[in-house]
């Protein structure tokens, strides 16, 4: 592979500031601002998270999913609990999840641990979701090898018939998850890498509402 130079890649970060009198004192409020910031900035995907886990040889593994429910008991998401990452959940349930809006200049870290939600929530978001996704999630056996997109389309095929006329039952492998944070770093960009990045951590010597919250050094 012939080398590649990235190091004169770079930009400056001039969105905005982000001091701590901006801060509001709860962490799960101080997102939603930053989330409906992003929303009516038309920020491409701002529900577009990044989860990580770890495997049990310690290996770390991310990528993308979204974000479909926030609340003060947490952040869901739904995959196949027989996927990778559903497997990697089952044996280690601690977890992060990563938003990255370069438009505006912001990230946002979270920490805790997963669990999964009631099979009531799961149904009916499955119910709410387009027919072809319905259809997707029960033909697909999520990050198992095939052996090409034929298969793929056969399988959906077979349950597109299967249900012709009548209504796709929630596969038992496809559900949600509820990240229960314990961490949140608020990140935003400033020129010359002087950025302001503020963290809210539980504070287990106070009643479980309350969070500390500390300035880093970027």
């Amino acid at each position: 592979m012939p080398n590649r130079d990235y190091q004169q890649e770079r930009r400056e970060y001039v969105y905005t500031e982000l001091l701590r009198n901006d801060l509001l004192s709860d962490p799960f409020t101080q997102f939603t601002q930053w989330m409906d910031q992003a929303l009516t900035n038309q920020i491409i995907d701002p529900t577009a998270m990044s989860v990580s886990t770890v495997d049990n040889n310690g290996q770390p593994h991310s990528r993308v999913v979204l974000l479909k429910e926030t609340n003060e008991q947490g952040f869901v998401f739904y995959t196949h609990y027989d996927s990778h990452k559903g497997q990697q959940i089952a044996q280690n349930a601690k977890a992060a999840l990563l938003f990255f809006w370069p438009q505006m200049d912001r990230q946002i870290r979270i920490e805790g641990n997963l669990e999964k939600i009631s099979e009531q929530q799961s149904d009916d978001y499955f119910h709410s979701r387009p027919r072809d996704s319905q259809l997707a999630a029960a033909s697909s056996q999520q990050s198992s090898v095939v052996t090409g997109r034929k298969m793929l389309e056969q399988n959906y095929a077979i349950e597109a018939e299967r249900y012709e006329h009548i209504e796709v039952k929630r596969p038992d492998h496809w559900g949600g998850y509820r990240l229960i944070p314990n961490h949140f770093e608020f990140w935003q960009g400033r020129p010359n890498r002087m950025h302001d990045r503020f963290i809210f951590e539980k504070d287990t010597n106070k009643s479980h509402q309350a969070w500390s919250i500390s300035r880093l050094a970027p």
